[in-house]
């Protein structure tokens, strides 16, 4: 096809707004790493005083935001250590893009459009935008303060608790932005777009029409839909990059801004998922589990989405708040705060586990929904070739190898029953993990166990980051053929000679299939007792 090469000098830069830190990697024409920078929230920008990039309101249940500065603040921070390290010639970036951390939202103050288009390159961001914003604190995925409202973390739900809450919070709003679309508006100096994608994360979207639901647009707050704007598609350009960067940072004032989505859907680019029967599973501070379909089948249980880099499929998700964090509190209790201590830990104590099961909720847990709290069970009778006489008793404590071993177990077991109940594959073909924890191959071969399934994993563990500069590519060779071009033909008959080849990390052999029926059993056991609990303290 005419017109799908990159320029042989151009290069794309992909951002990751994420809950704790923002990261930022450029990749070449040949879709190598050139450069990569991260700002951690809590370390770096300490005068915010967050804890894991969020506030947790004590005084209302289940409120955690974080501050809409702050983000401001670290692109202002993480272009200036772009620019100071000369490892690449800001004049040469083609296209940019982003992912930001689903289910968040900004409010625009009235007025703050012109803000936006005035920006005065001899300032930083940040002292630009202290008084842009209605409320200066963004609810976030992790929020769940909407059980009164209607389904908890949704963006949908957390505007309608701002409209009912703050009404004058809601009547000082002009533009309701997601993180992302908040991000891309910073760099095009004008409002963004929410991109389809993105935008079927809010609960208020049409997922098969890919057009704002009217019915879910009136029962959430009047006038919505006018400070929502419009919706685009992910491969959309949003825009130039605004002067104001050309000026301070050197852009090329042709650069595009692809509109930014989420970061799971980023991450399913920078994956390269694109066959039915894959699974990606992210460990980061949520874990989340997504593969691609061509159907449409909502569920309470899961996310659905407009597949990212496709004009027709989608993208099916189920998330777990309770992922790293859930994994260090363990970690730091059991195991001498120290991740080599953890894993021989997980080593010592068999698979299975002796029976022990253990569900662990540092923070609300979405999936099941469950309060705060751990729970531990020692399964009675549990030989793992049938269900027949095998009772639970609760205990309260199990010694750390085992409880290390009941937290890992129980994570992906859980994961596993859920993404089987979804309608996902099983087992899956294979497996590409990412995130922070997918460099911890005691982790990964544990999960190979639970699916059944060969694990793998890509270069880098940031693939949101990665996925946005890649992003940036597609949405560039889609703008200058003037249609939509499937993103693999960037990468076609390449991918091990880019930053997106992956390896099997951890492989199931014909032995280990015994392992994995027992493990089915154990879920089984897992999803009775998983049960109860929500019927006795689910929210």
């Amino acid at each position: 096809m005419d017109g799908l090469s990159l320029p042989k000098d151009a290069l794309f830069l992909g951002f990751d707004s994420s809950t704790q830190s923002l990261k930022a990697t450029v990749l070449d024409s040949s879709l190598n790493i050139v450069s990569s920078e991260i700002v951690h929230f809590d370390s770096e920008l300490p005068h915010y005083k967050t804890k894991d990039g969020v506030y947790r309101d004590p005084s209302i249940n289940g409120r955690i935001v974080s501050p809409t500065l702050m983000w401001v603040d670290a692109l202002d921070l993480i272009l200036k250590r772009l620019k100071d390290s000369k490892k690449f010639d800001f004049k040469k970036l083609a296209a940019v893009s982003g992912s930001g951390q689903q289910h968040g939202s900004v409010y625009w103050k009235k007025g703050s459009s012109k803000s936006l288009s005035s920006l005065d390159p001899k300032k930083p961001l940040v002292d630009q935008f202290g008084e842009a914003f209605s409320t200066k604190e963004s609810p976030i995925w992790m929020d769940s303060s909407t059980t009164q409202q209607s389904h908890e973390r949704y963006t949908g739900p957390q505007i309608k608790r701002i409209f009912e809450m703050q009404p004058q919070v809601y009547n000082n709003t002009e533009r309701v932005s997601l993180v992302s679309s908040f991000m891309a508006s910073l760099l095009i100096g004008g409002y963004a777009c929410i991109d389809h994608t993105d935008g079927a994360g809010m609960n208020l979207m049409d997922i098969k029409d890919r057009t704002w639901s009217k019915k879910a647009l009136e029962a959430t707050a009047p006038g919505l839909e006018e400070k929502l704007g419009k919706l685009a598609p992910a491969h959309a350009v949003a825009g130039l990059i605004a002067p104001y960067f050309v000026d301070r940072f050197q852009f090329n004032k042709e650069c595009l801004v692809v509109q930014w989505s989420g970061d799971n859907p980023n991450s399913l680019a920078g994956l390269t998922l694109n066959t039915p029967g894959d699974l990606a599973i992210s460990l980061g501070t949520s874990d989340t589990v997504f593969g691609i379909t061509m159907d449409h089948n909502p569920s309470l249980e899961g996310h659905v989405f407009p597949n990212p880099v496709d004009t027709k499929g989608y993208m099916v998700m189920l998330c777990y708040k309770n992922g790293s964090l859930t994994r260090e509190d363990i970690r730091d209790r059991c195991a001498d705060k120290s991740w080599d201590v953890f894993n021989q830990s997980l080593k010592q104590a068999p698979p299975l586990n002796g029976g022990k099961i253990g569900f662990y909720y540092k923070d609300h847990e979405i999936l099941p929904p469950l309060p705060i709290g751990y729970h531990r069970y020692i399964l009675e009778n549990f030989k793992g070739d049938s269900l027949d006489g095998v009772s639970e008793r609760e205990v309260k404590e199990f010694d750390p190898p085992s409880e290390i071993r009941a937290l890992i177990e129980g994570q992906f077991v859980s994961m596993r029953g859920h993404a089987e109940r979804f309608g996902m594959p099983s087992p899956p073909k294979r497996i590409i993990a990412t995130g922070g924890a997918s460099a911890n191959h005691t982790i990964l071969t544990s999960i190979a166990s639970i699916f059944g399934s060969n694990v793998y994993t890509v270069q880098r563990p940031d693939s949101a980051s990665l996925g946005a500069a890649l992003r940036a590519a597609h949405g560039w060779v889609c703008e200058n053929k003037g249609s939509f071009v499937p993103i693999s033909y960037l990468y076609k008959d390449k991918l091990e000679k880019t930053a997106f080849g992956c390896k099997a990390v951890a492989t199931i052999t014909a032995q280990d299939n015994e392992l994995v029926a027992k493990y089915a059993l154990f879920m089984k056991k897992r999803m009775e007792i998983e049960n109860r609990l929500v019927q006795r303290l689910g929210r």
